[in-house]
């Protein structure tokens, strides 16, 4: 079978790292084979280092941290996490459209699961990463903030807004990629209940669509390890489930700045130039 495009290999590799996030370029290109396509090691790994895709036991992308960046402790080994408001999280995933893709952030609330903010943006820059976590500040402050050691969040940038606001900021430790394990989960119910049905043809398409489950995860999605009940309804922290749970905050379903998109103007119908480039690479 002739080599799938870039693009339909992207989503393949998505795909099957949800599936199995332990597999590095060896296994992807062994599972690409296996469904008949002609495909390189070097062509799986380049798309996978643009995507942000790693395997559990390297850390290809995402985690590379800033250079000449501060080193956090992991702050969360034998703490117990037993009221909202204690830790938040925070990662990044790569978000396939019909032409082109984007990459997603959010900020989640560890101990209810509610997603506390999120930004799209077509790049991997540290800014949107910042932009999201001043948002999920709306809800309050943590007293700790989780994430890998990417270089999104161990930027300066990102780094100063928790130092400024006196949050204990902690960092995954190399092998530590259970660590934001919810995260992860979010991602997957994402992109199996949302992305992978779905085509976006524009921004504002993902954008609209994804502002829609995420209303529906956070409002109206009981969890079972929640005791049935739904996220928002964990971190106001009410103690069973409720079948007239509160939906939005204050009336209003979406926070408006929930649902900017950054980098609007830089529209991904097809793949930008500097994400081209890796890619030709």
């Amino acid at each position: 079978m002739a080599p799938p495009a870039d693009l339909e290999l992207m989503r393949m590799l998505d795909e099957q790292y949800l599936k199995t996030p332990f597999f590095g370029s060896r296994r992807m290109v062994a599972e690409i084979r296996g469904r008949g396509f002609v495909v390189s090691r070097k062509r799986v790994r380049r798309l996978m280092r643009l995507m942000g895709l790693e395997a559990i036991y390297q850390k290809p992308r995402t985690s590379i941290p800033a250079p000449g960046h501060k080193k956090y402790p992991y702050l969360l080994g034998g703490v117990t996490i037993d009221r909202p408001g204690q830790v938040s999280a925070s990662d990044i995933t790569y978000i396939p459209m019909a032409r082109g893709f984007l990459y997603l952030v959010a900020v989640m609330d560890w101990h209810s699961r509610f997603i506390l903010s999120w930004r799209l943006s077509n790049t991997m820059e540290s800014t949107f990463c910042a932009e999201a976590l001043k948002d999920s500040f709306t809800y309050g402050l943590p007293e700790i903030f989780n994430t890998d050691q990417g270089s999104q969040f161990t930027s300066e940038d990102f780094t100063s807004i928790l130092e400024d606001c006196k949050v204990a900021i902690s960092m995954d430790g190399k092998g530590r990629w259970m660590d934001n394990v919810f995260v992860e989960r979010l991602w997957r119910s994402l992109k199996y209940e949302e992305v992978y049905l779905k085509a976006y043809d524009s921004v504002a398409d993902a954008r609209t669509s994804i502002a829609s489950w995420i209303e529906f995860y956070n409002y109206e999605r009981p969890h079972q390890s929640l005791g049935y009940r739904t996220p928002w309804e964990a971190f106001c922290n009410k103690p069973e489930a409720t079948p007239d749970a509160c939906f939005g905050v204050d009336g209003l379903k979406i926070k408006q700045n929930a649902i900017e998109v950054y980098n609007l103007d830089m529209i991904p119908y097809s793949i930008p130039d500097q994400e081209q480039e890796v890619i030709n690479t």
